[in-house]
């Protein structure tokens, strides 16, 4: 059998995003195969090859490539946004809020605010094919809420990478016979600190524990710190292990999703292996069934409570990983015609049910902690650092082969770090080199750029005093500025951009049309609770305190000048970009919130109406114009096809023929 490939050339259109169909216009790969049988007489076939897993961009510009299976873009989803929080936050959350009666208002701000907000940066991101800022092409004057929510991944990198170098520190320490974080006997413990076992009264127990010293004096030696300003210098253990986590980041995102939809084969599923391992031990130790019953009891008397719903909706603004522009990144390596929609339905779920998974293993333990030292379970229940650095290990050290046990539940925070990292680095990378398309040639160089800086400024959170850097950057750097910049995402979308135009798009990827649920959720519902959940974040502000000690002024002056920088960007930009076009005040306005690919309608004199018609959702005369370019544009596709086809069976009949010649 003889095999040939020849190229046919095609026109792409520049009108809209790429579709990665059967339509696509580019180089095609036609297999010429000839089949010689016995009698002499010889066939052809021809066959399209699929193509390579790359899209060329609507301005025709460098391809830009896809995931290589749609399981590497759920599973880097997944692994985005099921993170640390899952299970140090929402499973105490559930059980100081009502218990079961928590779910209520957890899943109904799930349903009108999650899902249509991660589903709106899904579509977003697929079908502009864009990062964080260069999507904003559909509406430039919010462009500035790109940069936004790439600073916010920024500033989160910087101390997130070290909750992973703690996981670290601490799997390399449970390489030994006896865990460190058992007695009192090591160099670090204080003459406060007590073993378990010597303690005479329950209400010292957590005073001063061998875990809890451990964690302060053994890894953070907060001890030889006054304050953050005396921050010292940086401890080369944590040092040694943050610069491993940045080696391990920066060769799982060098080459893009080509290599970080690999990993995330281990990373996103190896937490949900260990978790299940976890659940079957723990569910053996005695304690253990009253520990799941508190962290299920419900108390329907809690919904009564304000506050319970106030940290129902934070939790869902802050698990889901909307607003870091990960969500953006990921989806524009999918192809075209990807549905992000059921995606949407798929990862949001899996999310939830893993929250709600997480808190059976939790509480297992805490019940089984609460019945060995017969003290109330209150007094071990506690979210943050403390669960997973000092209450788990604490619970993990009394069972048989403890080592054991504590490889496999740091390898799971690892893991469960690690993918999460990827998905902020991913956003800044993707996002920058987008919008400034020289970087593209120079990924590689960029990414160990931003791993290198990020490693830089993460130092100050491995200092003696580091925790009080990393507390400092917890509480400033993605709180009230994140829910401030998908409030201006959705008012941009929803109110500038247009429902109905947003639809119209998804429609054209998906070949369906969002329901009126969503469309009112987009427009109405989720601007409204983002603009409650702002106002209710400066409302119950509180400065951020460690333990005991107070950060003086300055230190929250520094955090608010943080905060500040990224939400400033939506501002500041609106003002250059109105700034550097030219004309009057409403049609430089109409031209910055018209999409680009539009501009012309304002070049021709259609300003104020321009603007006026997307205010209310608008430009829809534009709507035929845009069907009948992309009817034209398929039906040259058709055309061009069918010579392909036409020239390679004639090329494929003349070589026949003239072979059949030669033979007689």
């Amino acid at each position: 059998m003889l095999m040939e490939r020849a190229a046919a050339g095609a026109m792409s259109s520049a009108v809209a995003p790429e579709k990665n169909n059967s339509n696509t216009m580019g180089p095609k790969e036609v297999e010429l195969i000839l089949v010689k049988e016995q009698n002499g007489v010889q066939f052809t076939t021809t066959t399209l090859v699929a193509p390579t897993p790359t899209q060329t961009s609507p301005s025709g510009e460098e391809e830009r490539e896809t995931w290589g299976k749609k399981i590497d873009f759920l599973l880097s989803v997944i692994g985005f946004a099921v993170d640390l929080a899952n299970v140090w936050r929402f499973p105490y959350l559930c059980y100081k809020n009502g218990g079961g009666a928590f779910l209520v208002p957890y899943l109904f701000f799930m349903v009108i605010a999650g899902m249509p907000l991660f589903y709106m940066e899904l579509a977003l991101g697929q079908y502009n094919r864009e990062g964080a800022a260069g999507v904003w092409k559909i509406c430039p004057i919010f462009k500035g809420v790109g940069f936004t929510v790439i600073l916010i991944s920024l500033y989160v990198g910087f101390y997130y990478n070290v909750i992973i170098s703690w996981a670290l520190f601490y799997l390399f320490s449970s390489f030994t016979g006896d865990l460190p974080w058992v007695h009192c006997n090591n160099s670090w413990n204080s003459p406060n600190c007590s073993d378990w076992a010597d303690n005479s009264s329950a209400s010292d127990i957590y005073k001063a524990t061998p875990a809890q010293e451990y964690f302060d004096r053994g890894v953070l030696h907060i001890q030889d710190s006054n304050g953050i300003d005396d921050l010292g210098r940086p401890r080369w253990q944590l040092t040694s292990c943050l610069g491993v986590v940045i080696v391990l980041l920066y060769f799982s995102l060098w080459k893009g999703v080509k290599t970080s939809g690999k990993v995330v084969w281990i990373t996103a599923t190896m937490p949900y292996v260990v978790l299940t391992v976890l659940l079957l031990r723990g569910v053996t130790l005695p304690g253990a069934i009253d520990g799941i019953k508190a962290y299920l009891s419900v108390d329907f008397l809690r919904l009564c409570d304000a506050k319970v719903w106030i940290e129902a909706a934070t939790q869902i603004c802050f698990s889901l990983g909307v607003g870091f522009g990960v969500l953006i990144a990921f989806s524009s390596y999918n192809k075209f015609s990807n549905n992000c929609y059921r995606d949407a339905i798929i990862t949001t779920s899996i999310n939830s049910l893993t929250s709600f998974f997480s808190g059976f293993v939790v509480f297992s333990f805490l019940g089984y902690m609460s019945h060995k030292h017969n003290v109330d379970l209150d007094k071990v229940a506690r979210d943050g650092a403390g669960l997973v650095f000092v209450i788990y290990p604490e619970a993990i050290a009394t069972l048989p082969g403890s080592s054991v046990w504590a490889v496999i539940f740091f390898i799971m925070l690892l893991t469960l770090g690690i993918d999460s990292a990827m998905g902020g680095m991913e956003s800044v990378i993707t996002g920058l080199i987008d919008e400034f398309k020289f970087l593209h040639k120079h990924r590689e160089l960029f990414t160990l750029f931003i791993v290198v800086a990020t490693f830089l400024i993460s130092l100050f959170c491995v200092t003696n005093g580091g925790m009080y850097v990393f507390t400092l950057l917890d509480h400033y750097a993605a709180g009230t500025s994140i829910l401030f910049g998908v409030l201006i995402e959705a008012i941009g979308i929803a109110w500038f951009y247009g429902v109905d135009r947003f639809s119209d798009d998804i429609e054209e990827m998906i070949g369906q049309r969002p329901g009126l649920y969503w469309r009112l959720c987009w427009k109405f519902v989720s601007p409204c609770f983002l603009l409650f959940m702002v106002v209710v974040s400066f409302a119950t502000f509180n400065p951020p305190n460690y333990g005991s000690y107070v950060f003086p002024p300055w230190a929250n002056s520094v955090g608010w000048c943080l905060a500040m920088s990224s939400m400033t960007m939506v501002p500041l930009y609106a003002i250059y970009k109105l700034c550097t076009l030219q004309g009057k005040f409403c049609n430089r306005l109409a031209y910055a919130i018209t999409p680009e690919t539009e501009h012309h309608l304002v070049d021709n004199g259609g300003g104020p109406a321009v603007h006026s018609a997307a205010l209310v959702g608008g430009l829809r005369a534009t709507d035929t114009d845009r069907e009948r370019e992309r009817e034209r544009e398929r039906e040259r596709e058709r055309q061009s096809e069918s010579m392909d086809v036409g020239w390679m069976n004639a090329c494929t009949a003349k070589a026949c023929w003239s072979k059949r010649g030669r033979e007689r």
